[in-house]
């Protein structure tokens, strides 16, 4: 397990929190494009794909900051 500094662990908190909430803020944008007669597919599906790369960015830092606990 890799040790981090405290600065370290306060950094990618601060991450960790701000892709969590741009995450949140790509599904309300993508439920609202959903529901719109106008919207265009290909922004829908590059939000999609966005949305996955933070996923995976979150999870990352989920790895990084909090143990793995072993049952």
């Amino acid at each position: 397990m890799l040790s981090l500094s405290e600065a370290q662990k306060a950094k990618f908190g601060l991450e960790l929190a701000t892709k969590r909430q741009e995450h949140s803020d790509l599904d309300a944008a993508i439920q609202a494009l959903g529901q719109s007669q106008q919207a265009d597919p290909m922004v829908i599906l590059r939000l999609k794909k966005h949305k996955l790369l933070i996923k995976d960015r979150i999870v990352e830092l989920e790895k990084l900051l909090l143990p793995e606990i072993i049952a």
